[in-house]
């Protein structure tokens, strides 16, 4: 019998993570420099909220130096940022099981790797552990307009971030 109770309370706790991204909330941000983002939509057919950490440009030279090239970041500031999807998306073509994982990116000058990674609750990148990725996928930066404070947006079926004069763009699509 304890048994059997012990089973449904884990997996009734795994099911609520899974279901209420709201549990895996950031931290009060009133005394933090980099305030908390979160971003809410649909995007293939799932519906995603992607909480972050705001950092600021304030004059420094972010990408290659700040941000080095060729090292995994945590995309945005404080603890890892989240993605949480209540259904299975394809993500640049592969399939993303539904949940709330980490958000990483290994910058490149060319190119980016996004990481979906299974462990959510992490600060920064400190702990970082390659064997828990869920999915890793090549994107292409694009230059934009200046943006002091990273953000990150929903638009139609992409997860878009913005900081400093560059954009990354992530597409998603229904995983049928």
């Amino acid at each position: 019998m304890k048994t059997t109770t012990a089973r449904f309370a884990l997996a009734l706790s795994l099911a609520a993570m899974t279901a209420f991204p709201i549990l895996a909330q950031r931290g009060d941000d009133a005394n933090r420099r980099s305030k908390n983002g979160r971003a809410e939509g649909t995007a293939g057919g799932a519906r995603l909220t992607v909480e972050y950490g705001r950092p600021s440009v304030n004059g420094r030279d972010n990408w290659g130096a700040l941000v080095p090239y060729g090292k995994v970041w945590r995309t945005g500031a404080d603890e890892a940022t989240t993605v949480a999807v209540d259904r299975d998306v394809l993500v640049e073509g592969q399939r993303l099981p539904a949940g709330t994982c980490s958000l990483f990116t290994i910058p490149g000058e060319k190119s980016w790797t996004v990481i979906f990674n299974k462990a959510a609750q992490q600060w920064g990148a400190f702990d970082y552990d390659a064997g828990e990725d869920a999915l890793r996928v090549e994107v292409a930066p694009r230059a934009h307009d200046h943006v002091e404070a990273f953000e990150i947006a929903i638009e139609g079926d992409t997860i878009v971030r913005r900081w400093a004069e560059l954009e990354i763009p992530v597409r998603l699509a229904a995983a049928g």
